[in-house]
């Protein structure tokens, strides 16, 4: 193909495969933090949707997302992508953008999955999956990416930024995931049974690879190896460093100790906070942004406790709380000396934090309802929620025949009795706040 910087493409190439690895990076977080009986299930939930978001992405996604038509969703004229196989633009194959966009897709299905571990349907979840991608991402996708009312937005000069999906990706699956906890309802023993996370070990990998991936989700999205790509990947890591920092310290404040999940779930809320805003703040105003990320997320997971929703894994408190507060402050944080429009600390106006609330607000209805709308149907379809005896006895081996660990043969050849898996850890009540 002729006029295809090879640089760019290598980058793009490279960073397609850092984003899928993201998505089997949440199912070992989410796995890590489900119970010991439901982890395969839950698990899977992110592995199908790979398989199924990346068939449809290329089948119809890819066309409503990027096809410019009107304002609300993209046109048809992309279907099956065949007619794109020798196009290029901004010196890579069109076929390139197909593949690293359809990274983003799968993840957003698969984050708002850990809201609902141990009480869904699997089969309700493969409906689920499709049916949101098609009428929920790909349009909000359009509107921020494509040539869509977010894209087209302006107050005073200033448009809507987001830079890799702060409201397109963890504020629509935020409220998404929210959502579906009023729709499924609470888990048997939500606030009066401890649902610790049954394995740390598989959250902090989770959590690492989640980390390694998102240099391809941010830095890739400069859609080229330069200076802007330099910055995103640069404040992508200070953002998060420092929001560990953060959610610790108001763990050792609210609890006395600091943790390992602490840890894990700190990274996640600092790499969420800086997607949209990781070419547009200097590194200094990324820390500060990672600090308030960290702070105010870790305080944000125990409002289901006070407002009654059972979001499981805390994809509200962490995704859609994260974007939030990375959507808006680049309102104020965002600095000329980036390369773009300057927030109200550096000089800018209020039309930059207007342009940006009206897209948060935007996204954070439509997700919000129409998820709401597609799984109340789904669920007087075939119903959404698993019966209260597959929720007892775990959804890996009633839903799979299957389960993560062998207690019985392990016990069997220690010649003791069979035991029912305790999880690891004390009873720190960061922990207990994470069920």
């Amino acid at each position: 193909m002729e006029g295809i910087d090879s640089g760019t493409t290598a980058w793009l190439l490279i960073s397609s495969a850092l984003v899928m690895l993201m998505t089997p990076g949440l199912a070992f977080f989410y796995g890590g933090m489900a119970r010991a009986k439901s982890v395969l299930n839950m698990m899977l939930m992110s592995f199908a949707s790979i398989a199924l978001v990346s068939v449809l992405w290329v089948l119809v996604g890819y066309s409503l997302a990027y096809d410019s038509a009107g304002p609300f969703v993209g046109g048809l004229g992309y279907l099956g992508v065949t007619g794109l196989i020798s196009d290029v633009s901004g010196g890579i194959p069109v076929l390139l953008d197909v593949g690293f966009q359809m990274m983003f897709a799968v993840l957003t299905v698969a984050l708002i999955s850990g809201a609902i571990a141990d009480r869904a349907k699997f089969g309700a979840w493969l409906l689920f999956v499709p049916v949101w991608s098609v009428l929920v991402y790909s349009p909000v996708a359009y509107w921020v990416w494509g040539d869509g009312w977010i894209s087209a937005l302006e107050i005073g000069g200033y448009e809507v930024i987001d830079f890799a999906g702060g409201t397109a990706v963890h504020i629509n699956a935020g409220a998404a995931a929210l959502a579906l906890t009023f729709v499924l309802g609470r888990r048997k023993g939500f606030g009066s049974e401890s649902m610790r996370p049954h394995n740390l070990p598989f959250v902090l990998l989770g959590a690492a690879l989640l980390w390694f991936g998102w240099f391809g989700f941010n830095a890739g999205s400069a859609y080229a190896a330069d200076g802007v790509a330099a910055l995103a990947l640069l404040n992508t890591q200070v953002a998060t460093a420092a929001a560990t920092g953060a959610w610790m310290l108001v763990e050792r404040i609210r609890y006395g100790k600091a943790t390992a999940l602490g840890f894990a779930s700190g990274a996640i809320a600092g790499l969420v906070a800086i997607t949209p805003a990781a070419a547009d703040l200097t590194p200094l105003g990324a820390v500060a942004l990672g600090l308030i990320a960290g702070a105010v997320c870790a305080y944000a997971i125990s409002w289901k406790y006070k407002f009654k929703y059972d979001d499981a894994l805390d994809v509200v408190g962490i995704h859609m709380v994260g974007g939030i507060i990375g959507s808006l402050l680049i309102g104020l944080l965002a600095a000329s000396s980036a390369g773009g429009s300057a927030g109200l600390l550096y000089g800018g106006s209020f039309g930059l934090l207007a342009v940006q609330a009206i897209g948060v607000v935007g996204v954070l209805v439509y997700s919000f309802v129409v998820t709401f709308v597609i799984a109340k149907i789904i669920d007087l379809v075939m119903g959404f929620r698993i019966p209260e005896h597959v929720e007892t006895n775990g959804l890996d081996a009633e839903l799979h025949d299957e389960t993560a660990y062998a207690f019985d043969e392990l016990d069997e050849l220690e010649g003791g009795e069979p035991s029912s898996p305790t999880p690891p850890g004390g009873e720190v009540a960061s922990q207990q706040a994470r069920s």
